[in-house]
């Protein structure tokens, strides 16, 4: 898979024409668009906004072909400049910052132990196991401490030093082990950023996402000892994280400038693990196929997702409620579906909407490991 930057020829009006609803034909679109671009189905891309619009928990949709955006929509809620909470799709950024961090030498790699980076905030007793934890076992979600996510979060966000209690969890497994998903593993990651860069992780990500991409990061969540959430509450607008998705998408690039590494993309992009419906889970972005298409996406509670479709040049963004768990009512399989048998096939010539090979919500098992990403390397098994 090439990461490499196609020429763009930009299509101002495109986005006006979805948004009122006025789409142009097939002969009408080929003049002043890139190749790309002549080979999409309007016809069947309204069909996906209008079942987008169905969808009472959507609040926003955006899809990007060859960078170009072809839909902007707001179907309920803020517009499309306006932060709003992603919850775990702030894991990206976070992961994103450490990979940055990485490349100007400020943390050593992803094979660093982490209590070296976290001496003045550790405490002193501690399982002999938590000293061999690596900043990748932070990333790829193996830490094998307890989670402090879903029935944990709680007694988490309550405590008095959320990186103590995170580091005194017993361990469910060995380091390096299962899937474990865990926003305490993202907060230690925010704390190891601020003490390895000396400022805080909102100005790290002000100053190397925030700037470069010409979005803005507001101010989140911080503990009681002043780092900010790693890993939820983060507030990005719905273009902010079509920013993200096609810096991704274009290897690290934005407006030909580096960002982050082409080799932070890869291996964010590589599957270290497995989660609990067959995921393959990377470095904050979980891994999936539908049409023989490798689909690289982050997931937000409640059903905020981003999703990356390189080999088809897409990016696409969903918001939604942020009360509801995105499970509840299947609606976590409508958002896959929306992509696999709605969106995409409006950019693959001759194939039927509705009829995905390997759909990312299909009866068997939601979400398909590509088997050329399987092969790459042996996956562990996932416990709760």
């Amino acid at each position: 898979m090439s990461f490499a930057p196609r020429p763009i020829v930009a299509v101002a009006l495109l986005a006006g024409w979805i948004a009122l609803g006025a789409w142009p034909n097939a002969q009408a679109a080929s003049g002043g668009t890139s190749a790309g671009t002549d080979a999409v189905d309007y016809r069947q891309l309204r069909a996906a906004v209008s079942s987008a619009a169905a969808l009472p928990r959507l609040h926003a949709l955006i899809i990007m072909h060859a960078g170009a955006p072809l839909v902007s929509r707001v179907f309920r809620g803020s517009g499309l400049d306006v932060p709003v909470d992603v919850k775990s799709l702030s894991k990206i950024v976070i992961d994103t910052l450490v990979g940055i961090a990485i490349d100007r030498g400020l943390i050593q790699n992803t094979r660093t132990t982490i209590l070296p980076l976290l001496r003045r905030r550790a405490p002193a007793r501690l399982d002999p196991r938590v000293g061999t934890i690596t900043i990748d076992d932070l990333l790829s979600m193996r830490a094998g401490l307890e989670r402090t996510s879903g029935p944990n979060y709680g007694r988490w966000v309550n405590s008095s030093n959320w990186v103590r209690f995170v580091l005194t969890r017993p361990f469910v497994d060995e380091p390096g082990g299962v899937m474990l998903y865990s926003t305490g593993n993202t907060h230690l990651l925010s704390a190891i950023l601020t003490d390895a860069s000396g400022t805080n992780t909102w100005q790290l990500a002000r100053a190397w996402l925030a700037i470069p991409l010409g979005i803005d990061v507001p101010r989140w969540t911080r503990d009681p000892q002043g780092i900010y959430l790693g890993g939820n509450e983060m507030t990005l607008s719905p273009r902010a994280l079509a920013r993200i998705g096609e810096t991704y998408r274009l290897g690290g690039l934005h407006g030909g400038r580096r960002v982050v590494s082409a080799d932070w993309v890869r291996r964010s992009w590589t599957p270290e693990t497995t989660d609990l419906w067959g995921h393959g889970y990377g470095y904050g972005w979980f891994i999936s196929e539908a049409d023989g298409q490798p689909v690289y996406f982050g997931w937000g509670f409640g059903g905020q997702m981003l999703y990356v479709v390189p080999s088809l040049e897409l990016t696409v963004v969903m918001t939604s409620d942020t009360d509801t768990r995105s499970f509840d009512g299947g609606y976590l399989c409508e958002l896959h579906d929306l992509l696999a048998r709605e969106v995409m096939p409006a950019f693959l010539p001759g194939h039927p909407p509705g009829e995905s090979d390997s759909a990312l919500c299909g009866p068997a098992l939601p979400l398909q490991l590509p088997a050329q990403l399987r092969a790459q390397r042996p996956l562990q098994a996932v416990k709760r």
